[in-house]
């Protein structure tokens, strides 16, 4: 029987690059407190302050862990990036508040019929991931049509489409499938996934740093 692999070296490896991401908003958040950029900063200070939290505290259990992710820590990140995309740089508030919508009723029915936490997670990050997916399309067809694209280099959104793109779209069948996956005999694609989990995420976040430091402040 094949066990799942957590590759406890690559999960610090992990966190080093969230706190470098955090450190890196830190310094960077003066030049950009004026626009809204900032809450790009205090999002990537938000996630690393999450992470290590969850990572060494010993006062709560491991239900109460995964309720705080399923139910906030997962939801901020999903709706700030719908945020981010939709009514910031796709400037569309009808769609903003038509996929917040979407996201947070999804809690109603799947709260009443799935008593398992891990269910309720994975099924709620596949249907915020998918609606995640539109708004990636959406920013890239945005990006070739008025040729920001061919600036990249110092386009935010470029680094920012690409880290969701290897994170969210490349894990959205390890989301969808989580449960099933870590059964007999499918263990060992669980762990091939896991890997490109810990690896996509590393990749995620140097990008969001690379973001701060190379894209222009008002892009």
């Amino acid at each position: 029987m094949v066990e799942p692999i957590y590759h406890p070296n690559l999960s610090k490896l992990l966190l080093g690059i969230e706190f470098i991401s955090a450190l890196i908003a830190f310094i960077y958040f003066p030049k950009i407190k004026h626009t809204y950029w900032k809450w790009f900063a205090i999002y990537l200070m938000f996630v690393c302050f999450q992470e290590y939290f969850w990572k060494f505290q010993t006062f709560f259990s491991l239900p109460i862990r995964k309720g705080y992710f399923t139910f906030l820590g997962i939801p901020i990140q999903l709706l700030f990036f719908y945020w981010l995309y939709a009514r910031k740089s796709l400037k569309n508030n009808k769609l903003f508040y038509v996929f917040i919508s979407i996201y947070l009723l999804t809690y109603i029915p799947f709260g009443i019929f799935f008593k398992e936490i891990d269910a309720i997670y994975s099924i709620n990050l596949t249907i915020g991931t998918i609606l995640l997916i539109v708004l990636i399309v959406l920013e890239f067809i945005k990006q070739i049509k008025n040729d920001d694209i061919l600036k990249f280099k110092e386009n935010k959104m470029f680094y920012i489409n690409l880290g969701i793109i290897l994170f969210y779209v490349g894990c959205y069948p390890f989301h969808s499938f989580y449960l099933e996956l870590l059964k007999a005999p499918y263990t060992h694609l669980w762990n091939m996934y896991y890997l490109y989990f810990l690896i996509a995420n590393c990749i995620m976040y140097l990008l969001f740093t690379a973001s701060l430091i190379w894209g222009k402040h008002q892009s």
